[in-house]
């Protein structure tokens, strides 16, 4: 026996449907396709989200969301909250390295400080913005802000 004599077994391969062979073949004219329209046509592929000529869901539901790639966010820093993380932690200075350290904000996190709040500590801070009111109840106790 040689690889040149193989053959599959008889009634185990059939033959391809001859579309587009003449009238005769049984399948020809209009080639199993039906009459007229986009589906008979060559090259004719249904569009993505197509609905029949409904107008497709995303174009029917409302627009919403917007973000503006030019705005800052900033992680807010109240005064309260300064004197809570002076107290736990026993420290009087403030930086950025330490609140990213110690997990009360992320590594690329923008810090601004906020005047609600209490402090009854001096405090130096280090953050990226500061409001009016908490840098003159930080620098009326003799603490600073050092903008970042």
């Amino acid at each position: 026996m040689k690889l040149s004599n193989l053959r599959p077994a008889k009634g185990a391969t059939k033959n391809g449907k001859r579309i587009a062979r003449g009238t005769g073949s049984g399948r020809g004219g209009t080639s199993t396709r039906g009459h007229k329209g986009a589906k008979s046509r060559s090259g004719w592929s249904k569009k993505r989200n197509f609905e029949g000529g409904q107008m497709p869901l995303q174009m029917r539901l409302p627009k919403v969301g917007f973000k503006n790639v030019d705005k800052i966010y900033y992680v807010p820093m109240n005064l309260a909250t300064l004197e809570n993380i002076a107290d736990k932690y026993s420290v009087s200075d403030i930086s950025l390295d330490f609140l990213v350290e110690k997990g009360i904000i992320k590594k690329n996190a923008k810090v601004k400080v906020l005047g609600k709040g209490a402090l009854t500590k001096k405090v130096s801070v280090a953050a990226h913005a500061c409001s009016e009111k908490a840098k003159q109840t930080i620098e009326e106790l003799g603490g600073s802000v050092n903008l970042v």
